[in-house]
């Protein structure tokens, strides 16, 4: 029963893990080549990170180059980075992408807040999506008659407190971005 916990546990955190990636491309005006992890590029007929079909230096700070190992892939790759929802409008000069970071203006802190919130949202399902599932097993346990019915009970609500304490952990982090979006 407790390994049952410590899997969803696990999970749970994984949804955080996730986060925390996702929202660290979030970079707040300053070239990162971590600001592009989310983008995805069909190549080879799949899609796949940019970092498995070029190399992202930081020239500058102001300015990203995304050198693409494949010719044939360098307008799939510019297609990606200007699709990505992270704002930004890639030009593209031989087999090297310039990505210029733009000055966080009102109007583009306001676009990172709600795209921050997206990705928050995305790992509050993922948190309940778990819940979920260990609620169904427990419930399932107590059908066949592995669980007892208080046993059952106590177990949903250690589940819920998980899954409380998780989404608390995913609005902090949420809360923490939000600040660093306003204050740079």
């Amino acid at each position: 029963m407790s390994s049952d916990l410590k899997d969803l546990e696990r999970r749970m955190h994984g949804a955080t893990e996730a986060l925390r990636k996702e929202l660290a491309g979030l970079r707040t005006g300053r070239a990162s080549p971590s600001l592009l992890d989310p983008v995805r590029v069909v190549a080879y007929g799949a899609e796949m990170p940019l970092n498995q079909v070029a190399a992202v230096s930081v020239p500058e700070p102001r300015m990203l180059t995304v050198t693409v190992w494949d010719q044939n892939n360098i307008k799939a790759t510019e297609k990606a980075i200007r699709e990505s929802e992270l704002g930004l409008n890639p030009q593209t000069e031989g087999n090297v992408i310039r990505v210029p970071i733009p000055e966080l203006n009102e109007e583009r802190r306001r676009d990172l807040i709600k795209v921050a919130h997206k990705y928050a949202e995305q790992a509050r399902v993922a948190v309940r999506n778990v819940r979920r599932d260990g609620m169904d097993a427990a419930k399932k346990q107590e059908k066949d008659g592995d669980l007892g019915q208080d046993e059952a009970r106590r177990l949903a609500d250690e589940i819920q407190k998980l899954t409380d304490r998780t989404v608390a952990e995913v609005d902090g982090i949420l809360a923490e971005k939000e600040e660093e979006i306003l204050q740079v």
